[in-house]
């Protein structure tokens, strides 16, 4: 299997900065051929991707993947909302999920899978500042913690 499709393609690090996820889900989603070929090409933001669920169906919005430069004739446009393809119960219980109040559906990441682009979502409750604060501070702990065993296993 190729470089390419394999692993992570992008990873939307401003939702788990800013949402504590509950819940995950593993969403298809449909593209055009430049699309995807964009995508091959590195050339997509999650950063303010979001999902929505509209009469059954779930969309994502705000998920940015440039024009492909070297489409011939038909291109696609930038921030157009994409279909999410999921099972029924999942969508249902996104739904549910959504419509507690401070819950939102984020993008998680996109990936290869099997040669598919798969994006996935999250339920996320929004964190406080307090909770960010508190983030913060155990991620710098862990590092001075990693820092002091590192120079503690260096000396033996």
């Amino acid at each position: 299997m190729s470089k390419s499709n394999s692993g992570d393609i992008s990873t939307n690090r401003k939702a788990l900065r800013d949402f504590q996820i509950i819940d995950k889900y593993e969403a298809g989603v449909v593209l055009k051929g430049t699309e995807v070929k964009s995508i091959r090409a590195g050339h997509i933001n999650l950063r303010d991707a979001y999902g929505l669920i509209t009469n059954d169906q779930a969309f994502l919005h705000g998920c940015d993947i440039r024009p492909y430069e070297s489409a011939s004739h038909a291109q696609h446009e930038a921030k157009a909302s994409r279909k999410l393809l999921l099972h029924r119960k999942e969508i249902e219980k996104l739904r549910a999920a959504s419509e507690i109040k401070g819950h939102a559906i984020v993008a998680l990441r996109a990936y290869w899978k099997n040669r598919v682009v798969k994006i996935e979502i999250g339920v996320g409750r929004g964190k406080s500042h307090v909770d960010q604060r508190e983030d913060l501070k155990k991620k710098a702990q862990q590092r001075e913690m990693d820092r002091e065993l590192a120079k503690f296993n260096k000396h033996r």
